[in-house]
């Protein structure tokens, strides 16, 4: 257990561990406090019985200094209870608030490699389910479980200045309920890893189920996919039964173990008083010491079941924290030119080749278009000269310098991106052109716009540009989220512009418009594309063919139709293709 809880510590940061170890060290003062009201008790217990067996009248003083102490006990540990209640909460949701952003942070610096092996749901699941979880549950168990310990511990010691004896038997107590607390969270231990495992399948089936729902519809797929998450959110149903069957039945045995020590505290208190081997006022104390006894420690010992799920919380998100990230503590380079260079670089992929000894030169300002047979590596060739996963062997250049030498914000800032498929933050249309620049001003974000033309379609909308997109942008038509990431890629101002099949999946309604803003976008620029269109690549300074991760032909549209390879037979099927009508 202390263990679990010392993991927890160190997970947090060092001014959140402050705050637990600060809310501890004040729980330590609110045990004293509470265990303040045996010595009220112990008072005026001693003055009725001399009262009553001394046949003197009550002492008033007797009352007011037990009503000092109660007094003082209660005053004490209303304000040490709030102290020690708003540094735990503190501790513990900005714990898990920052851990949510620090995992956000450190997925930025991942290879992209890690997200293709690793599910969404996954992901998602420790940044939502885990990390909530531990907000509400480890701001509650950690201190109760902590306090229960305090206030059991410190009851025993004052107990131990009436009376060893019965102190030994609340020591005794003491060990069968941590026995039995020990045996309910080793129950827990066997299920709490099944438990986190069916919450990340949940999220994952949840996320796949929400964004495929137009195939499932058109496919008639309902039915099959509804059985299968139905099977999934039965099976999160059993294994939370379950997990609360194991606990429920020691938690009650746990519970019964507590009232008997204090039953057996009361009954050997009187048996020692009967045999006299114990003072009446010291009796009457121990009885009421039986009744306050375990009370804490019962509260914190159902919670301390819930330590393993903690744990797994911890151990799930700081397996994230660990998996390395990308060198990205290079230096803080501008870049004085926009050449780009591939040196017999080479890529794999699970252990699969996906760029095999390429090279290629690419100067700044001039437009090169990349073609060739899907599953060929164009979109691996253009992740790699933005550096979104390292060449195994080679180099990548930027302005002549590697661009593993530049820190990954600094070289960022030279790269703009336009993809195929869109992705819209569920905010404003402001706000997502906004995010190339999130302290631009209203009138550069319109100016953006124009450039790509999206203003007139923005302007028709009832709230402008502050229509909200919804998630993904599913407001929007395809064109016009094109646009709006064009008008992204331009506030960003970037002196690289990757395109990938931007125009793959535009209707001819959009098309002009879209060719028109990516005209606009790749002015004076350095320009990558991934493209299939004749009229998109036919005017690029450099064509690049690759085929099987290597690059098969090379140069002008006009140079490579006369030498008639894949090229030439990849822009006559593309004809063909277009020409062909029903």
């Amino acid at each position: 257990m202390f263990e679990i809880l010392n993991r927890f510590f160190h997970f947090c940061n060092t001014e959140n561990r402050r705050k637990f170890y600060g809310a501890i060290i004040v729980g330590v003062f609110n045990s004293f406090f509470m265990a303040m009201r045996i010595a009220a008790v112990a008072v005026m217990m001693q003055g009725v019985i001399e009262t009553v067996t001394q046949h003197r009248p009550f002492q008033t003083q007797t009352i007011w200094i037990s009503l000092g102490i109660m007094i003082a006990s209660l005053v004490g540990a209303i304000v040490t209870k709030k102290v020690m209640s708003m540094w735990q909460t503190e501790g513990g949701y900005r714990t898990c608030a920052q851990k949510r952003i620090e995992i956000a942070e450190h997925l930025r610096y991942l290879p992209m490699g890690y997200f293709n092996a690793h599910s969404m749901g996954q992901i998602a699941s420790v940044t939502t389910n885990t990390m909530e979880l531990m907000g509400d549950v480890a701001t509650r168990a950690v201190m109760l479980v902590m306090q229960g310990l305090l206030d059991t511990a410190l009851i025993i010691v004052m107990i131990a200045f009436f009376d060893v004896r019965i102190a030994l038997i609340a020591l005794a107590g003491f060990a069968v309920f941590q026995l039995i607390n020990h045996l309910m969270r080793r129950n827990v231990h066997q299920i709490s890893d099944e438990k986190h495992q069916v919450d990340a399948q949940l999220t994952e089936k949840i996320l796949e189920y929400i964004q495929g729902i137009a195939e499932v519809k058109a496919y008639n797929l309902t039915g099959k996919h509804s059985r299968v998450l139905n099977q999934i959110i039965e099976r999160s149903t059993r294994t939370n039964i379950a997990m609360e069957l194991k606990c429920i039945p020691l938690s009650g045995l746990q519970s019964l173990s507590a009232k008997l020590t204090g039953v057996a505290i009361a009954l050997t208190s009187i048996h020692f008083y009967l045999n006299q081997t114990m003072a009446l006022s010291h009796c009457a104390v121990m009885i009421a010491c039986s009744f306050m006894l375990f009370s804490a420690l019962e509260s914190g010992g159902n919670f301390a079941a819930l330590l393993r799920i903690i744990d797994l919380g911890v151990a799930r998100a700081s397996e994230i924290l660990a998996v390395p990230t990308m060198d990205i503590d290079g230096q803080e380079i501008q870049p004085q030119t926009a050449d780009l260079a591939a040196d017999h670089i080479e890529f794999s992929y699970d252990k699969q080749k996906i760029i095999q000894d390429l090279s290629l030169k690419i100067p700044q300002k001039t437009t090169t278009a990349i073609v060739g047979p899907s599953g060929g590596g164009k979109t691996t060739l253009c992740h790699l000269l933005a550096r979104f996963w390292d060449v195994d062997q080679g180099q990548v250049t930027l302005d002549g310098r590697d661009v593993r030498d530049y820190s990954m914000d600094s070289l960022m800032q030279n790269y703009s991106f336009v993809f195929q498929n869109v992705y819209l933050f569920h905010d404003t249309i402001a706000n997502n052109i906004r995010f190339a620049d999130p302290g631009a001003s209203m009138d550069r974000v319109i100016e953006a716009a124009k450039k790509a033309c999206c203003h007139n379609f923005i302007s028709a909308l009832p709230q402008g540009y502050e229509t909200m997109v919804g998630e993904g942008g599913a407001n929007l038509s395809g064109g016009e989220r094109q646009r709006i990431s064009i008008a992204r890629a331009m506030l960003k101002d970037a002196p690289i512009i990757i395109l990938d099949e931007a125009t793959a999946n535009i209707d001819p309604e959009n098309e002009r418009d879209l060719i028109d803003a990516i005209t606009e976008l790749t002015r004076e620029k350095t320009v990558i594309m991934i493209a299939h269109r004749l009229k998109t690549v036919r005017h690029a300074q450099q064509i690049i063919v690759i085929d099987r991760g290597r690059i098969v032909e090379s140069g002008n549209h006009e140079a490579l139709m006369q030498k008639e390879g894949l090229y030439a037979k990849f822009i006559r099927a593309r004809r063909e293709a277009v020409s062909w009508k029903l």
